[in-house]
């Protein structure tokens, strides 16, 4: 059976990784590559040494890994920079003159410079065939709207969190999972919708980290508001402390104590 040498690169800090074949055993970790794509030519960072694999496993549609990049094509990614600097602008112009409610936030050019993606957010759906005509006139190469949610929005351009430290989005997530203000309540945190939102409005990405395992330890804890058996008698749960596998309890006379889920005999239900 024929193998195929197949390394894994990613096109930004926290996109998809991709498949390309190559002819480069020796290509390492971080290595910036040039690779043939579907929209021209671009440059990509090796995330997974090249392997082999068999041909029957391979996507027959892969692309290829053409070369490692060098010092004009560090150049010529300055340039590709300086072009959508300036396409941004222009096409903000535009398209406030044309009077279209969308809001543009950044423009990315192919390597090769064949093709210019302009990312929008809009409340609802946008008319922009005149923007792109205006636009194809300008330029002279294939342009592409794309209108995306404010989450992509954000981590496209990045930014700082509450915690201080780079949006995780922009930084490892390569998809977003579905996040829930349950998530918050099995956690207890403050549901206050300012505390668990991100930079983009919605609900914190990082709610998701550690839910599996609150949720695992809090499976056979007393809930609050269950009366329970502790070794001093009587008392009922008023809130658990999970990591630490113990609820807080208060007696009938009001004194609170602390106490492992161990400790607890018995759980009585309220009638």
């Amino acid at each position: 059976m024929t193998k195929k040498l197949v390394a894994g690169v990613r096109f930004k800090p926290a996109g998809k990784i991709y498949d390309f074949e190559t002819n480069i055993d020796t290509l390492e970790i971080n290595t910036m590559v040039i690779v043939e794509t579907e929209q021209g030519l671009g440059m990509a960072r090796i995330i997974n040494k090249p392997k082999e694999i068999d041909s029957d496993l391979v996507d027959h549609n892969i692309k290829s890994i053409l070369r490692i990049s060098t010092k004009e094509d560090e150049k010529t990614m300055i340039a590709n920079m300086e072009t959508e600097k300036l396409a941004f602008d222009f096409c903000k112009e535009q398209a406030g003159r044309l009077g279209l409610k969308m809001h543009l936030f950044k423009v990315e050019s192919t390597f090769d410079r064949k093709k210019l993606t302009f990312f929008f957010t809009a409340d609802g759906r946008i008319d922009f065939r005149e923007l792109v005509k205006i636009l194809v006139k300008e330029y002279h190469i294939r342009i592409e709207m794309r209108q995306v949610g404010i989450r992509q929005r954000a981590k496209l351009c990045g930014g700082v969190g509450r915690c201080g430290l780079t949006v995780c989005c922009s930084t490892h997530l390569g998809n977003f999972d579905p996040i829930s203000i349950k998530m918050a309540k099995v956690q207890g945190l403050s549901l206050n919708p300012t505390k668990i939102s991100g930079v983009c409005g919605r609900l914190m990405c990082c709610l998701n980290y550690e839910n599996d395992t609150y949720k695992y330890l809090k499976k056979d804890m007393p809930h609050t508001g269950d009366v329970v058996i502790t070794p001093e008698g009587s008392a009922t749960v008023s809130r658990q402390i999970p990591l630490k596998r113990k609820v807080v309890v208060v007696d009938r006379e009001g004194v609170e104590s602390e106490w492992d889920v161990r400790d607890i005999k018995k759980t009585i239900t309220e009638e």
